[in-house]
């Protein structure tokens, strides 16, 4: 939630600032302006640190991401949806399916990892990053310090698939839809999904972000296959409907009203245009936001085992995805 306006502002403002900042210098050094709103988030927390006054308006940019998304539905219909609907969803349960099995494999059987933190990587790998983590976390009655440490591969994940999907669509040549569901089914978390997806053209972006939010809507699923789980072997915790709701990603239901408004043509061209600059702002202040959440120390803290069982999963569903994309979109 956003806080008083004393405690928020300031951020907020340096959130518009790093904004302009990177749209201006994209003109002149030929990079994406979202990747160099991560960038410039990125070089600011790791160089001279993010002031205490500015840190909860920085904080809200999970708010401004959640408020793209919504109103990227606007430039959507249910008939573009459905139009390779199936496919995806075929795709998007494969690729959950295998993540969530390959990582709790590689966790016991290779890695000699604990059960319960191989089940929380395999969620966050699988689902959506850190409210995987946090859910799934929840209903196993995982310890403070394993929630921790999965959230921390799941952030070093993200910032290398942040580099690495780009330069791998550019040297593919990938279409937009190609690449827009291979990040959307196969990279972690939902804002470095639309970051890189929209750096790769707006066909990829709309995509990306609508597979990631399919896949999103599985975090009910997966905890309650979890809990259950560790409950008949004694050591899970009461799931509820409150805690499902909790976590799940509720700006989901607002993209798909939006995309059901745009569907029976409630928005004008002019609405829809606007709202199309709208969504390049909002996404420009999350992204900034979000590249001050990478720190460099804390990734190194991560520990290189946990890292290298999620590195191997998602390299094997990745490749898998992709080839299966290029064959079907």
């Amino acid at each position: 939630m956003i806080g008083p306006a004393s405690r928020t502002v300031p951020g907020i403002v340096a959130l518009c600032l790093g904004a302009l900042a990177a749209h201006g210098l994209s003109a002149f050094v030929g990079v994406n302006e979202l990747l160099l709103a991560i960038g410039l988030g990125v070089a600011l927390t790791n160089t001279v640190g993010i002031p205490d006054r500015l840190r909860a308006g920085m904080a809200t940019h999970n708010v401004w991401l959640a408020a793209g998304i919504v109103l990227l539905g606007s430039s959507l219909t249910l008939g573009s949806v459905l139009e390779t609907g199936s496919n995806i969803l075929l795709l998007l349960v494969a690729a959950v399916t295998v993540t969530v099995l390959l990582v709790e494999a590689i966790a016991r059987n290779v890695a000699g990892l604990t059960e319960r933190l191989g089940s929380l990587l395999a969620a966050g790998a699988g689902i959506c990053g850190v409210s995987a983590v946090v859910a799934v976390g929840g209903a196993i009655r995982a310890k403070e310090t394993q929630i921790a440490y999965a959230a921390g591969v799941v952030l070093l994940v993200d910032a290398i698939t942040i580099v690495v999907y780009p330069i791998v669509g550019s040297i593919l040549d990938l279409s937009g839809i190609v690449f827009g569901v291979w990040a959307g089914v196969s990279m972690l978390s939902t804002g470095p999904v639309v970051a890189v997806g929209f750096a790769h053209s707006e066909a990829a972006g709309q995509w990306a972000t609508m597979t990631k939010l399919a896949r999103n809507a599985l975090i009910g699923a997966v905890a309650l296959g979890y809990a259950s789980y560790y409950a008949r072997r004694g050591a899970g915790g009461p799931t509820s409907i409150r805690m499902l709701w909790g976590n799940f990603p509720k700006f989901v239901l607002g993209f798909l009203a939006f995309v059901g408004l745009a569907s029976v043509g409630v928005f004008s061209p002019g609405q829809r245009a606007s709202m199309a600059n709208a969504v390049d702002w909002l996404f420009l202040l999350a992204f900034v936001g979000l590249g001050t959440e990478i720190r460099i120390n804390d990734l190194r803290r991560t520990g290189f085992v946990p890292a290298l069982v999620v590195f191997a999963a998602i390299l094997v569903v990745s490749v898998l995805s992709l080839a299966v994309a290029m064959a079907v979109f």
